[in-house]
């Protein structure tokens, strides 16, 4: 076979162009949803395709040289193919949140996202082009003249996109100012960007030792009655797909039972797990958060532990995200630790135990953390055993564009009515403690979902630019008959606007935990009133 001789500019320029051709249809589709094909618009849109070539042209020059040029483009290749079926997909955004969330995915998640499609892009748009690139030449050249050549390369390549920039200002203006959301769409540009400020963020925080939070904190020694309290993280569950929120379904048969006390409009810290779940119990409003403050100080329940609360963390999710690094953690993900397992282990196999583990606990206060596999995407049919299969037809397949918006719908609500039938059987455990314990149950989901609404799926969009789907959350609160409070006036305050950033100082108040730290303006059962 004959062997295909080139320069490090055409083959770069030729693997720009398939980006741009290939790997950017979700940003053309983003993009002329703003600046629809016309007349007016088509040489705006020529030159916008001509400077993200340009700009991936100029990237990928600045790193190459004789041997990095072919392993940047394949990794780069690899990498886009598998981005660009999400984005196609789903509409997603590779930002560094959700390079996050990809990091810490786990097996189970990660086959959850596999099918033939995404294969597909692997083989055609990563594998295919990757090994053409692998087996061409580079046309020999002395080290010198590669240096004025990438030069040359580089100068050309800013000419080009200051050149097209200032003769289209009049819509890059409008386009890097009123819709920077579009620019995230990008590939590869965009994830590279995001990688990179993740990588920062984690090695900045890798090293950093939790400072110490509320170390004064204690249960007043005249508090006699002892708390037992269930806290369960949820997961992807909507505030509007909820029954007790007015849902038309009745996707919550069994809570509807009982005395619950819903939050119809609480909102969450962020639209992922990984970024969510360790904000709600930090101690930064979601303005002030951030990974590197998550992590270089304790959290909600090192001030608990300080307090001589008896803290657990069951976990049937990814894991805790670092939240119960300083607490006991248990992982209830596998068979080996999960009696209840069929095609998955399920969220109530996490209270299977439970009993045995409150009745050692012979004196102070508890709380339990209970991370629910939920409402996980985007296998929503996985998420529930059959017999909850109550809303039909439903998609049976993690493949969206295979099902239609009624069937995922329905999978989705299938999943949030067997979370109805668990969280009815950790009430249904307080009850049984009643006697011994002021009982209380506080759920809060992590983040919502999209299911289609403006052509998104799952979650995980830059908070500024996420619908509200993915950021109002189902979470409501429930107390046992001998735990002293005021349900009227919880009640007239219950539809107000909330958030996760009331989750601290709320459990603080629920666990009548004393600390400088706590801020009763911010606990839900004290907000509004005199302080």
């Amino acid at each position: 076979m004959k062997v295909i001789q080139t320069t490090h500019t055409k083959l770069i320029l030729c693997t720009a162009l398939f980006f741009v051709l290939f790997d950017n249809l979700a940003f053309f589709r983003n993009v002329v949803e703003v600046y629809p094909v016309s007349l007016k618009n088509i040489g705006f849109l020529a030159s916008l395709a001509a400077v993200l070539t340009a700009f991936i042209v100029l990237l990928i020059t600045l790193v190459r040289s004789r041997y990095m040029t072919k392993p940047v483009l394949i990794l780069f290749l690899l990498l886009s193919s598998s981005a660009a079926y999400f984005m196609d997909n789903f509409n997603v955004v590779i930002d560094h949140n959700m390079i996050r969330n990809i990091v810490q995915t786990n097996l189970n998640e990660t086959i959850d996202l596999f099918n033939l499609k995404l294969v597909t892009y692997f083989l055609l748009l990563g594998f295919l082009p990757s090994l053409v690139v692998y087996m061409i030449k580079f046309e020999p050249v002395s080290w010198k003249r590669s240096a004025v050549v990438k030069l040359r390369d580089v100068c050309v390549c800013l000419l080009v996109i200051f050149g097209l920039v200032l003769v289209s200002s009049r819509f890059y203006t409008s386009f890097f100012r009123e819709h920077k959301h579009l620019r995230y769409y990008t590939n590869p540009t965009y994830f590279i960007y995001s990688a990179g400020k993740y990588i920062n963020s984690t090695l900045r925080s890798s090293t950093v030792m939790a400072h110490s939070l509320g170390s004064d904190a204690r249960i007043p020694i005249e508090d006699v009655d002892r708390e037992l309290i269930i806290l369960v993280v949820g997961e992807a569950a909507r505030a509007d797909r909820f029954s007790l929120n007015g849902y038309a379904r009745e996707t919550n048969p069994l809570l509807s039972k009982e005395d619950v006390l819903s939050f119809a409009n609480m909102y969450s810290c962020g639209t992922s797990t990984a970024y969510s779940v360790p904000c709600m119990f930090s101690i930064f409003p979601r303005k002030e958060y951030s990974d590197s403050k998550g992590k270089s100080t304790e959290n909600l329940l090192d001030v608990l532990h300080h307090a001589g609360v008896h803290v657990l963390w069951r976990d049937n999710n990814s894991d805790s995200k670092g939240v119960a690094r300083r607490v006991p953690y248990q992982d209830y993900k596998h068979p080996q630790v999960n009696p209840v397992c069929d095609e998955e282990c399920r969220d109530e196999g996490m209270l299977v135990g439970l009993q045995d583990y409150i009745d050692t606990q012979q004196d102070g206060d508890i709380l339990i953390v209970l991370h629910q596999m939920g409402n996980h995407g985007p296998a929503y049919y996985k998420r529930y055993p059959e017999a909850f299969e109550k809303f039909t037809p439903v998609c049976k397949s993690n493949q969206f564009d295979e099902c239609t918006k009624e069937e995922i719908g329905n999978a989705y609500d299938n999943a949030l009515l067997y979370t109805d039938y668990f969280l009815d059987q950790v009430i249904k455990l307080l009850k049984k403690n009643s006697a011994e314990f002021e009982t209380a149950m506080l759920y809060m989901s992590d983040h919502g979902e999209s299911l289609g609404e403006y052509g998104l799926y799952l979650h995980g969009l830059p908070y500024s630019m996420a619908p509200d789907f993915q950021k109002h959350i189902a979470a409501f609160l429930w107390f046992g008959d001998s735990f002293k409070v005021d349900r009227k006036a919880l009640r007239d305050k219950a539809s107000r606007h909330f958030s996760q950033d009331n989750l601290f100082h709320t459990v603080l108040g629920l666990m009548e935990v004393n600390t400088a730290i706590y801020d009763k303006k911010l606990d839900i059962l004290h907000y509004d009133t005199d302080y």
